[in-house]
């Protein structure tokens, strides 16, 4: 027997003996699970016969009593319920085990001794039942940083005793399906690249997928970092970005089961719904279900209570080459700018002086606190929310009264000495611009825009008529968050934002705010801003505005996601600053294509698309600059083929051939990308170019770009 055949059979022996004990542990936790259902039924249905006679009493005088009976009925029961779904989750595990229960082997030889250890790296670790064997390491344990860092060689990893060193003999990585071993390999770094490399060629799918059979070395270190409070990542299109954030919060939760950091105490801020729905299944394989996603609107919906224009809806209206647009895209610029946090916070602070209707306090003729004293308790601690002031305050007053006169107060009495303190942020942000003055005033010193006359009449309309823009609404949540404060987010330990080029200083500061005692990852590509620009100052700038004890700033300039020809093609419409480095995956090159008229574009998209589907191509994406163009080409498009129409408001999973505006793509990947609208009516200026590098960043292996008329000057740059 040749050693090839030899070790195929260890692997099938080894594959067999790992199964065999994942389908015994499955089968004790099903008929376990079985047993706890029955015992909970059993034990609700003794709850409801013990404690109905005492139901009659709960609002009589042994109500409490009665009450006191039934929640310690209730806590067995709910221990019981804790296990049972415990149990639930772990034969959801052992299930994906019997399916694919590792795909890495390391033979790691300890320098101390010649001990040599056969590891086996899967999704989820595997113990023998009643022996400490561990059939499988979890990805997520520090030795299986070996198979992602090194090649055969010296390697070492970090344990909690410290750091362990020896050498990688093997690393061998499996394809093993349905719980058959399909095939092995033996992987130096140019083996594993030509897997990757394969790995890559394959089709997309609606929803996005664990890597974790093929992070690479960059990667590891970011999803594997514990040393720093503020962990920013520049990465360019295609690096993984997306993936990092969401298997480092896999990675966070698995460390934190020490310290008992819990997944509800980890939270993603995402671009837009409907990326959450494209990254919805990750998270769940990753055993990181309780981790916490939302977008940056929702977190000003808490904040401010009342109906605002969303993000995607400015972003449509700021798209359209027009002077409206123009100028709304500055007023954001300046009202998310750390000027303008300034001029709010000198608003905040004179508040309760020309805001609030404050009098000397008096009580049974006596004089409490003056108004001069009032004020100055409420401007103490800059960073303690105003109406956490005023809680003191009115406990100062109590107290003080109760000194002198001892006994209750009267609710109506207390008002009366309190009216003052009832606020209105939108009412307050109104007053802010009522008068050019006092905003000039507040902005003493400060750079202001040229267009600071015309922003403050048209604030001042849309408030007056109720209407709130995008950046009042962000400036608005700042307002609200300084006055009144947000204890929902406390539990908050670790915050994972993507795209985080997006955001201005005005949402960081909101941020920070909010998790004051949080740990940040940012992860964001300055060629990928879409209402704005910037360079590699911004992230100074996070760091400085976030002000964590340890930065770390990481630039990851590989892509993987498109061709080399894609790449190269895509690289035309950025500047040069950041070297993007292409993983040398070979491809078709993109096809410019000229339609003389809308019929034509129609016919030559479905011609197009039609070919793309018979090569085996699942996942289309037909890519506009606005809603507005999307909407236009639908239509005509939706009698010819099965397309979906990919609106602001979109939250379902994404299949087929595909419509969307660019800012709905980003963080999205497809097969095949369309860009419908390449003509110059569209896309002519600088910003315009880095719309056109996301839209073509999206493909994997196929780039069309159409127009109508005249094809974009920006294509031929």
């Amino acid at each position: 027997m040749n050693e090839k055949h030899k070790d195929w059979d260890i692997e099938a022996e080894r594959l067999k003996e790992t199964i065999a004990e994942a389908r015994v542990q499955l089968d004790g936790a099903i008929n376990a699970n079985e047993k706890n259902r029955e015992t909970i039924q059993e034990a609700k249905n003794e709850i409801r016969e013990n404690t109905s006679h005492s139901m009659g009493n709960l609002w009589g005088s042994d109500g409490f009593e009665a009450l006191v009976e039934l929640s310690q009925s209730m806590n067995p029961v709910t221990d019981m319920m804790a296990l049972y779904e415990f149990t639930e989750a772990k034969i959801t595990r052992l299930r994906g085990i019997l399916e694919t229960p590792y795909f890495a082997r390391i033979d790691f030889c300890f320098s101390e001794g010649d001990h040599i250890e056969h590891i086996y790296i899967g999704r989820h670790s595997l113990k023998k039942e009643n022996a400490y064997k561990l059939l499988i390491h979890d990805w997520r344990s520090p030795v299986a940083s070996v198979f992602y860092r090194f090649s055969p060689g010296e390697a070492w990893y970090d344990a909690p005793v410290g750091r362990i060193e020896g050498k990688l003999l093997i690393k061998r990585q499996f394809e093993i399906k349905a719980g058959q071993l399909v095939y092995f390999f033996d992987a130096d770094l140019q083996v594993f690249d030509d897997f990757l490399r394969k790995l890559l060629s394959n089709n997309t799918s609606p929803q996005m997928k664990t890597i974790v059979e093929s992070i690479q070395r960059d990667q590891d270190l970011v999803i594997r970092d514990m040393e720093h409070d503020l962990l920013i990542v520049q990465g360019v299109a295609g690096s993984g970005k997306t993936s990092i954030a969401l298997h480092r919060a896999a990675y966070l939760m698995y460390q934190g089961l020490s310290d008992r950091l819990y997944g509800r105490e980890i939270l993603i801020i995402s671009p837009h719904k409907l990326f959450e729905q494209y990254i919805a299944n990750v998270i769940p394989e990753l055993d990181a279900e309780n981790v916490r996603t939302m977008i940056f609107d929702e977190i000003l919906k808490d904040l401010i209570g009342r109906k605002f224009e969303t993000k995607n809806i400015f972003l449509e209206r700021i798209l359209s080459n027009s002077q409206q647009s123009r100028l709304k895209k500055e007023s954001m610029a300046f009202k998310g700018s750390a000027d303008f946090i300034k001029i709010l916070d000198r608003f905040i602070d004179d508040i309760p002086e020309h805001f609030m209707k404050i009098q000397n306090i008096r009580y049974k003729g006596e004089q409490l606190f003056t108004r001069a004293e009032i004020i100055s308790r409420l401007r103490i601690n800059p960073d303690t929310p105003l109406k956490t002031k005023l809680g003191y305050l009115e406990e100062a007053i109590r107290e003080t009264i109760n000194e002198k006169w001892p006994g209750p107060l009267k609710n109506s009495t207390r008002n009366e000495m309190m009216r003052f303190a009832e606020m209105d942020a939108f009412n307050l942000y109104q007053q802010l611009f009522e008068h050019d003055g006092y905003f000039f005033k507040l902005a003493a010193e400060l750079e202001l825009p040229d267009g600071i006359d015309k922003m403050l009449t048209i604030t001042r309309r849309n408030l007056a008529q109720k209407n709130l823009t995008y950046d009042d609404a962000v400036a608005l949540g700042y307002l609200s968050l300084r006055l009144f404060g947000a204890k929902e987010y406390a539990p908050i330990k670790q915050v994972i934002i993507d795209e985080g080029q997006d955001y201005y200083p005005l949402h960081y500061e909101i941020l920070n705010r909010l998790f004051l005692k949080s740990k940040f990852t940012i992860l964001g590509d300055i060629n990928q801003t879409l209402q704005k620009n910037e360079d590699l100052s911004f992230y100074e700038k996070i760091s400085r505005q976030l002000n964590r004890k340890k930065n770390e700033l990481v630039t990851m300039n590989k892509s993987y996601r498109c061709t080399s020809e894609i790449l190269n093609y895509s690289t035309k419409f950025i500047d040069n600053a950041i070297q993007i480095e292409s993983f040398n995956r070979h491809g078709e090159e993109p096809i410019v294509m000229s339609a003389p008229d809308a019929n034509h574009l129609v016919d030559m998209l479905c011609e197009a698309i039609s070919q793309c589907l018979k090569d085996g191509y699942q996942s289309i994406g037909l890519i506009l600059k606005t809603q507005k163009n999307t909407t236009a080409l639908f239509e005509a498009l939706e009698k010819k083929i099965a397309v979906n129409l990919i609106r602001h408001d979109t939250v379902a999973a994404i299949e087929g051939v595909s419509i969307m505006p660019v800012y709905l793509s980003k963080g999205l990947e497809f097969d095949a990308v369309f860009i419908c609208d390449a003509s110059q009516a569209n896309y002519r200026s600088e910003a315009d170019k880095r719309l056109l590098y996301i839209s073509c960043t999206r493909a994997l292996h196929r780039l069309y770009l159409f127009y109508e008329g005249e094809p974009s000057p920006l294509l031929h740059d």
